[in-house]
């Protein structure tokens, strides 16, 4: 059995002048990632493994979010950034993941819409397609069980939705 979690990037500023790549967080981006952090070091969510967008928003995100872990002293997962990440489509996601899982059992993408929703789209078992959210909301947090022994093998519509979060559920204002 493999974990993949998928974390999107938390609310991003939009400041002119600033490429895509390198907007960062908006004040209710860095309320929400240490918030979303303290939920995941209490519900036993802290993977062993982390690939992270090299985009400004992501990497801020995952900082914030470690941070907490780290201060609560939960042991951090291995982490590298991934440039496939970045604006990619749930195809390319699913080829990250594959690759990237190495020898955890639980693996984090850190990374950005449509490609999260599109990739939790694409694994989610049928039956469960009716439990995924309308809209993927930035600091959403999706885990997903995969029935695969390496991951190599995960494979579409296989993947059990064990739970999706927001921030909202946090009484936070993200969308």
């Amino acid at each position: 059995m493999r974990r993949l979690i998928l974390f999107r990037h938390a609310k991003s500023a939009w400041p002119a002048g600033i490429a895509d790549r390198d907007r960062p967080l908006a004040p209710r981006g860095l309320e929400a990632a240490p918030a979303m952090g303290a939920y995941m070091a209490q519900q036993h969510l802290v993977p062993e493994r982390a690939l992270v967008s090299p985009a400004r928003r992501t990497v801020e995100t995952w900082l914030a979010t470690s941070r907490v872990w780290a201060d609560s002293g939960v042991a951090l997962p291995w982490q590298g950034f991934e440039e496939r990440i970045y604006a990619a489509p749930a195809a390319l996601l699913l080829a990250v993941a594959r690759e990237g899982g190495a020898q955890a059992n639980s693996l984090m993408l850190v990374g950005h819409n449509p490609g999260m929703e599109d990739l939790l789209a694409l694994l989610a078992v049928p039956g469960q397609r009716d439990r995924l959210p309308r809209k993927y909301p930035t600091a959403g947090l999706a885990v997903i069980d995969l029935p695969a022994d390496d991951w190599a093998d995960i494979a579409p519509g296989t993947g059990t939705i064990e739970r999706f979060f927001a921030p909202r559920m946090l009484g936070l204002g993200e969308d």
